[in-house]
């Protein structure tokens, strides 16, 4: 069976979000700096974070390099006082803020048994806490100004169990409860939430995780999933700029997956 090939050569811009503010959270590299990076292309100014002020920097100067909009924020999002901060960075800078991505994320591969209180929380406040903190302070901007998106990154892992992966399960389950309480809440100020779930990416998070002991082989995640492959960034990033756009206006509370099939597939 032939192997369908992910989109190679980037499509024209379609400007969806020309004039448009976006802060990505965990956007120096991998899924993240693919959404900043198509925003950007879409029209955007973008705010790139990262807790790492080289990181954050350097991916915002290749964007202006590329004749984009983009500046860097360092903040830590599982502190409220810096996710706060983070946003206001963005009003200041822009004068407003339209979408925020709560892409920042982190994983413990380990045993249940095994796990640590500290390695517990560690994941729960980066991975959860973290996402309500920028969604809240998000919202305290867009709430008066009666729009907004807010993106939440999810993962397939939030819509079923893998062993070991005890906390980074538990955050992504949250998130897609936590996105569906605030949609609820917000839809009537605008402000739109949503959950965007993605399958095996061949970037970041996903790839480290596979090789620091995920029990299978990149052969596996490629046979297991009916498309065949593992999913780029760059088509993560181009579901990110629909349910950014007003394309999408209707879309609330709900969770978006982007895995090539491999939660609808049951077998092995």
């Amino acid at each position: 069976m032939s192997v369908p090939e992910p989109a190679g050569a980037p499509t024209p811009p379609s400007h969806r979000l020309l004039g448009k503010v976006a802060v990505v959270t965990g956007s120096s590299g991998g899924i993240g700096r693919a959404i900043a990076y198509e925003f950007a292309r879409e029209g955007a100014s973008v705010v790139i974070n990262s807790r790492d002020t080289e990181r954050a920097t350097g991916a915002a100067a290749a964007m202006e390099h590329d004749g984009l909009h983009a500046t860097a924020f360092v903040a830590d999002i599982r502190d409220p006082l810096q996710a706060r901060a983070l946003a206001s960075a963005a009003v200041e800078r822009f004068g407003r803020l339209d979408v925020w991505v709560n892409n920042a994320g982190i994983n413990v591969i380990k045993p249940a048994l095994e796990l640590e209180a500290h390695e517990w929380t560690q994941v729960i406040d980066t991975n959860l806490s973290g996402c309500f903190y920028g969604a809240q302070a998000a919202a305290r901007h867009m709430v008066p100004q009666k729009s907004g998106v807010i993106i939440q990154i999810g993962s397939i892992i939030g819509e079923v169990g893998l062993p070991r992966r005890v906390p980074y399960t538990a955050a992504k389950h949250g998130l897609i409860g936590l996105t569906k309480v605030l949609g609820a809440e917000w839809a009537k100020d605008n402000v739109r939430v949503v959950c965007l779930d993605p399958g095996y990416i061949r970037a970041g998070l996903g790839v480290k995780s596979q090789t620091r002991g995920g029990a299978f082989t990149a052969a596996d995640i490629e046979r297991r999933t009916p498309m065949g492959r593992f999913g780029e960034a760059v088509e993560v990033a181009r579901v990110a700029v629909f349910l950014a756009s007003d394309d999408a206006s209707y879309i609330t509370g709900s969770h978006i997956t982007v895995d090539g099939g491999w939660v609808a597939y049951g077998g092995w």
